[in-house]
């Protein structure tokens, strides 16, 4: 029996390698390998600091939302008229909250657009729609080989301590999604205090105890206080060595990850989500970047404009997160984009909760060179009931990034828009 769990142990890392490393390359007919799945580099629009203003501080009470009331879907937003330029920069305009709970509003002004009508796209013949939940065979695999869970890309995700998920996208900065701080009227509960949760290996034998180990198991496990009350208990009754065989030597010998816990020294939301009691929150606005109070020395993902259906490789999109149905593990899943518009791309990629906030990233080839790279190019925000033909229809969501959020984001990563000419 123990023959038979490890030949299939065995057969399922060989066929994950397969995957992984072949999912880059798209064959057509068959046979020849389709040379416009390359990343292009465009000029984008500048988004400029113009005023920042001092807000009250936030109350921290709101509930965590995953599900919007009401979503404009693709048909709907077909009726929209373009938005115009002032409108731009309201919802590119910005919030930002700091450690310490203050709060500031930050206006900006758009550079260098070039307003187009809108054309969202709706792919002919999609697939039935069906429910977001697993069913039948699970498509999502558990990274839970080390030699994969802290090399790239894996390494690039994390986990917040309000539940959700994110990623690395310089040695300071994490892209999530916004609802998984703010419910579009005000901070929710917990974000206060938040926390960045990093994956880590401890090898086997410990090593030394870090600050704050207690507090990140607590964490790591849903924040259950009764489980550090219980370890402090095993350790006065039966010393250090009786702490480390039934705590931490057990999650060694196990050899399942832990989270380096970083606190979050500031967080910037968009106007357009972040709309307080004027109007409902914008889905199309639902991404958030927290600056670590301390960098990391990981590898991180860089940003990327999001490509059209056509352009992705078997129209194929990826990502990784900590789905709560699993513990802990890091999950990994890839599917196809049945939908999308200029803002949203619409698919059916197996997930549950804790995977909201997740770099959605392709891969693709870099212009005049040999070599593949992956980069982040839409927040996955999770399940969401949009308008679709005047009915309510389920989809996995995630808001794309467009050449004008690119700018705001970069924005927010350097300070100005020296960086952000090209992306």
């Amino acid at each position: 029996m123990l023959r038979r769990t490890k030949e299939k142990s065995k057969m399922e890392n060989v066929l994950f390698c397969w995957i992984f490393f072949t999912l880059g390359w798209t064959l057509t007919d068959g046979s020849e390998m389709e040379q416009d799945f390359m990343w292009h580099l465009r000029k984008i629009p500048r988004v400029v600091s113009e005023r920042t203003f001092r807000l009250t501080s936030p109350t921290f009470k709101a509930d965590t939302k995953m599900v919007l009331d009401r979503v404009c879907g693709i048909e709907c937003q077909k009726e929209l008229p373009a938005p115009s330029l002032s409108d731009l920069e309201d919802s590119l305009s910005y919030e930002t909250v700091f450690e310490n709970g203050t709060r500031t509003l930050t206006r900006v002004k758009v550079q260098d657009v070039v307003l187009e009508p809108t054309q969202n796209i709706t792919t002919k013949g999609a697939l039935v729609r069906r429910r977001r939940q697993v069913y039948g065979t699970d498509s999502r695999f558990s990274i839970l080989d080390k030699r994969f869970l802290t090399n790239f890309p894996f390494n690039t995700a994390v986990k917040l301590s309000t539940g959700c998920s994110g990623i690395l996208i310089s040695p300071s900065h994490v892209l999530t999604a916004a609802h998984c701080v703010h419910d579009g009227k005000d901070y929710i509960k917990g974000s206060k205090k938040l926390r960045v949760g990093l994956l880590k290996m401890r090898n086997k034998g410990g090593g030394k105890k870090r600050r704050g180990s207690k507090r990140s198991r607590r964490e790591a496990n849903g924040g259950d206080k009764r489980e550090g009350t219980k370890v402090n208990l095993e350790r006065d009754k039966a010393g250090r060595r009786r702490r480390k065989e039934s705590g931490r030597g057990q999650r060694v010998a196990e050899g399942k990850p832990s989270f380096q816990w970083t606190r979050v020294k500031n967080t910037h939301i968009p106007k357009g989500w972040a709309r307080g009691g004027r109007g409902e929150a914008a889905l199309d606005y639902d991404y958030a970047l927290l600056e670590l109070k301390r960098p990391h020395k990981k590898k991180y993902m860089e940003l990327g404009i999001s490509p059209t259906i056509k352009k992705l490789p078997g129209g194929m999109i990826h990502f990784s997160g900590f789905d709560r149905d699993r513990a802990d593990q890091l999950v990994y899943r890839f599917c196809s984009v049945s939908d999308e518009s200029n803002d949203l791309l619409y698919q059916y990629c197996d997930a549950e909760s804790g995977s909201t906030g997740s770099g959605v990233y392709l891969r693709l080839k870099e212009p005049d060179k040999k070599n593949w790279k992956r980069k982040i190019i839409a927040v996955y925000s999770g399940h969401q009931w949009v308008d679709v033909h005047g009915v309510q229809k389920d989809y996995n969501v995630a808001v794309r990034i467009t050449p004008l959020k690119y700018a705001q984001i970069c924005l927010w990563i350097h300070g100005d828009n020296a960086n952000c000419t090209y992306g």
